[in-house]
């Protein structure tokens, strides 16, 4: 049967990930926007940050995908099934990758995934890495996908940004990506994937191992990570009500992308707006 199928012209293939689905109409007009804001921050020498959260990952003797030098019949042995460790718990990595300076920060938490989680990230970055960087800035650029705990249509998220900007005397921007194009966010193929490529094959067994193999990723353009460990306590379902949030836009600035906005108002989204959320100072 294999002869026949391969005399009338069949191979073994696997599924290859090209059906993107439908888009809005005016997608690269986004795409545009974002780059050209990008540029304009960058002129200034004001920061710009993409920021995402990785995959969440099991902690403990699990199989990771990829292989390592080890002695010759010597494997790490991991549990065959993997199922959530009580004691370990699991890691979430939140990354805020600078775009100007290649360098990156990681806050690996323990607890959940929501905008809280996401903006004390973003605030540890800044006292750690972006203020040294960046002494005379004023506002901050923020690049992130429409969806998640960084989402263009999740209330906390607006919320703690508003409580960030106040905390750090900053005028925050965010541009988020059209929807179904989180790839093209930078922190995925500029600093996620290479975190992937350095602790392929090497099982998770601890938190500490997981902020090591994190920060000790570098590669040959010069990329510099640094981890942390959050334990604190970020409950879900944590609710906004319509007053706390009008108390926020009052002293934010919400705008329709102004290339869009100009040309086609009817045709943008809610998911494809941009903002920008003052200091309220």
């Amino acid at each position: 049967m294999g002869r026949l199928l391969n005399e009338a012209g069949y191979s073994l293939q696997s599924n290859r990930k090209t059906v993107e689905g439908a888009s809005h109409p005016d997608r690269n007009a986004q795409f545009e926007h974002i780059s050209h804001t990008v540029q304009m921050f960058q002129g200034r020498g004001q920061p710009v940050i993409s920021v995402d959260t990785k995959k969440k990952e099991l902690v403990g003797a699990f199989k990771n995908v990829g292989r390592v030098w080890r002695p010759k019949g010597d494997p790490d042995t991991v549990k065959i099934y993997d199922f959530l460790d009580p004691e370990l718990g699991k890691a979430i990595p939140y990354g805020v990758y600078d775009l100007s300076s290649n360098q990156g920060w990681v806050s690996v938490g323990v607890d959940h995934d929501t905008a809280r989680f996401a903006v004390e990230a973003i605030r540890r970055w800044w006292r750690k890495m972006g203020s040294q960087r960046y002494p005379s800035a004023r506002q901050l650029l923020i690049t992130a996908d429409g969806g998640g705990s960084n989402g263009s249509r999740c209330r906390l998220w607006k919320v703690a940004l508003q409580d960030l900007a106040s905390q750090l005397g900053l005028t925050i921007h965010v541009c988020h990506f059209p929807p179904g194009t989180s790839k093209w966010n930078k922190i995925e193929h500029r600093m996620f994937c290479h975190i992937t490529q350095n602790w392929r094959g090497k099982p998770l067994v601890s938190h500490d191992i997981i902020i090591n193999l994190i920060a000790g990723t570098v590669t040959t353009t010069g990329l510099k990570i640094r981890a942390e460990l959050d334990r604190g306590s970020y409950p879900t379902g944590v609710a906004v009500a319509d007053e706390e949030l009008a108390a926020v836009t009052r002293g934010a600035i919400w705008r329709q992308r102004s290339d869009l906005s100009k040309s086609r108002p009817d045709r943008v989204s809610r998911s494809q707006r941009g903002f920008r959320i003052a200091t309220g100072g």
